[in-house]
C-alpha cells in the first residue's frame, strides 16, 4: 500500500523544510499545494485556466478544481510509493474528498505531523526573512546572514523585505492559520492520525522523529 502523509504547521514551523527532508529520506514524492497551483496557472493547464477564472473574479477556487488538481498530481509515477502532501487538505471537507480519492487508489492517509512552536519563535523566524529580488534566494538575519548586508551572496541583487513577513503580518498570518486549522486537526485526532512534534527543536531532531513515527 502506497504512503500519505498530510503535513500541517503554522508559518515558520519549518513544515517546508521537513517536508522536503521527509521526502528525500522516504523517497515519497512532495507535492505543495501552492507548487501545485502556481504550475497549472504557469502551464495553463484546462485545471489552471479554470482556477484562474475564479482568482480574476477576486473569488475563492472552488474545492473540486483543487481536488482535481491534486488527483492528476498523485497519478503522476513519482507518486506510485505514496506522497507528502503540504498545504492540502486544509479543511474537512477536504480532508473526507482526500480519503474518497485514496480509497480509489487502494490506499489512506497513514499520518498527520502537526509540527509546533511558539508564537513568538514564528514571529521571530519568519519576520528575520529578507529575500533577493534578482531570484527570491531567502537569508534571515539571524540563522542565515548575507556576507553584505542588504546584498544577495548568489547574484548581488537587493534584499528586501516582503509585506507578508514583517512582524504584525505574520502575526496575523499564524492566527488566522491556527483558526482555520483547527477544524481539520480535531478531524485527524479523532481517527487517531495525528502525531504533534515540537518544532521549537533541532531540525534534524523532528526529521528524526517524524522518521520514526512514520515507521511505526
Amino acid at each position: 500500500m502506497a504512503t500519505f502523509i498530510v503535513l500541517l504547521g503554522p508559518p515558520g514551523a519549518g513544515k517546508g523544510t521537513q517536508a522536503e527532508l521527509l521526502a528525500e529520506n522516504t523517497k515519497l514524492a512532495h507535492i505543495s499545494s501552492g507548487d501545485l497551483f502556481r504550475e497549472n496557472l504557469k502551464n495553463q493547464t484546462e485545471l489552471g485556466k479554470l482556477a484562474k477564472s475564479y482568482m480574476d473574479k477576486g473569488e475563492l477556487v472552488p474545492d473540486d478544481v483543487t481536488i482535481n488538481m491534486i488527483r492528476d498530481r498523485l497519478t503522476r509515477p513519482d507518486c506510485e510509493a505514496g506522497a507528502i502532501l503540504d498545504g492540502f487538505p486544509r479543511t474537512p471537507t477536504q480532508a473526507d474528498a482526500l480519503e474518497k480519492m485514496l480509497s480509489e487508489f487502494g490506499s489512506r492517509v497513514a499520518l498527520v505531523p502537526y509540527i509546533t512552536a511558539s508564537e513568538t519563535v514564528l514571529v521571530d523566524r519568519i519576520s528575520g526573512r529578507w529575500t533577493c529580488r534578482a531570484q527570491g534566494h531567502i537569508y534571515h538575519q539571524i540563522f542565515s546572514k548575507p556576507k553584505q548586508p542588504g546584498i544577495c551572496d548568489l547574484d548581488g541583487s537587493e534584499l528586501y523585505q516582503r509585506d507578508d513577513d514583517k512582524a504584525e503580518t505574520v502575526t496575523k498570518r499564524i492566527r488566522v492559520y491556527v483558526d482555520q486549522t483547527m477544524p481539520l486537526i480535531e478531524y485527524y485526532r479523532k481517527v487517531g492520525k495525528i502525531i504533534e512534534v515540537d518544532g521549537m527543536q533541532a531540525v534534524e531532531k523532528v526529521t528524526n522523529i517524524l522518521l520514526s513515527a512514520l515507521k511505526k
